[in-house]
Parts: C-alpha cells; sequence; structure tokens
C-alpha cells in the first residue's frame, strides 16, 4: 500500500520530471525545429541574427528533451548531457527531481512527444533570450519502479502546454534556463 507521502513525490516528480522541468526517459522526441509563426499583427520578418536564435533555441529545446529523457531513463542526475543543454536554476530542479525518482526507485519509460514554436527573441535583452511553447505529450510517458516495470500509481501523462526560456550564455551556447508545466492547460 502507498503512503500518502508515496503519492506526494510521485505528484511532484510526474509534475517536475515529465512535464516543466525536465522531460525523462523513452523514445526520440518528436520535435520540430521550425519557428512558431509570427503573429499576423506582426509584418516584420525576422532579422537573420533572429533566425539563427530560433534555430539554435530549438536545437537547445530538443538537446535538452532528449537529455533530460535519458538521464530519466536511467535515474541518473549526473547524466553528462544534462550540463550541455541546461542552465541553473533549470538544470538544479531537474537534478533533484530525478535524484528524488532514483531514491524512491523508480525510472521513466515511454515516449514523450514534442512540438515546440518560438513565440519571442529578445536578442538586445542581457542576456539575450528566445522564449519556447510546446504541446508536450506525455500519455504514453510512465513513471515505473526499476525493479519490477509496474507503473507508479498516479503517474498517467497528460498533453498540456509547456513553456521554456533559452539564454545565451558569454561562450555563445544557447542553453535551456527556465521552464514550467502547464498541466491546467491541455493542447
Amino acid at each position: 500500500m502507498r503512503t500518502r507521502h508515496s503519492r506526494r513525490w510521485t505528484t511532484c516528480l510526474v509534475i517536475a520530471v515529465v512535464a516543466g522541468s525536465a522531460a525523462g526517459c523513452g523514445n526520440s522526441p518528436e520535435t520540430t525545429s521550425a519557428p512558431a509563426p509570427r503573429p499576423a499583427s506582426d509584418t516584420r520578418q525576422p532579422t537573420e541574427a533572429e533566425r539563427a536564435a530560433e534555430r539554435a533555441a530549438l536545437a537547445a529545446y530538443a538537446g535538452y528533451l532528449d537529455a533530460s529523457r535519458e538521464a530519466s531513463r536511467d535515474s541518473d542526475p549526473r547524466h553528462p548531457k544534462l550540463t550541455r543543454f541546461l542552465a541553473d536554476p533549470l538544470l538544479t530542479r531537474v537534478r533533484v527531481a530525478i535524484d528524488a525518482t532514483r531514491r524512491h526507485g523508480a525510472v521513466r519509460t515511454g515516449t514523450l512527444k514534442s512540438a515546440p514554436t518560438v513565440t519571442a527573441v529578445s536578442l538586445d535583452g542581457d542576456p539575450p533570450t528566445v522564449e519556447i511553447q510546446d504541446c508536450l505529450d506525455a500519455t504514453g510517458y510512465r513513471l515505473v519502479y526499476a525493479k519490477d516495470k509496474r507503473v507508479v500509481p498516479g503517474s498517467g501523462g497528460s498533453r498540456h502546454l509547456a513553456t521554456a526560456t533559452a539564454t545565451r550564455y558569454p561562450d555563445g551556447r544557447w542553453l535551456i534556463s527556465a521552464g514550467a508545466a502547464h498541466e491546467d492547460q491541455p493542447c
């Protein structure tokens, strides 16, 4: 029988790892690398620098999903790919969530589908950022006990909105530094 504490960690991990902080393991995410269409009211064409930022940010986002999925599959909060695509404060949140999963003897399996789009580019900011919106489909993505592969109760996924911020660091790398799940907003 699962205790109230166990249900609470399961809920927190589902929210933190699957949807907003980290997308765990399984097959490769189905991501798009095309930028979001501009709103009809924005008739200005993006500059080449903005298009390059969009591509780099979406590549970092896809890498983030892959790396966190691999790390979650192995319950490895120190997975080396995490630092290639994530920065704090999101990096720490992802590591804490994956470590909590590991301590409870669970891993992630299945497929996480993604359809990200760029919603804003701010190259004049300090630091420069790109905002990303995604419709994450975690319906085939499960938290299971590593020992016997039983599904952790209450860990079912949904299709919902997620947002992320890609930040350009002084060394030129674009890293995902913030992310949030909006499970109350289906997509």
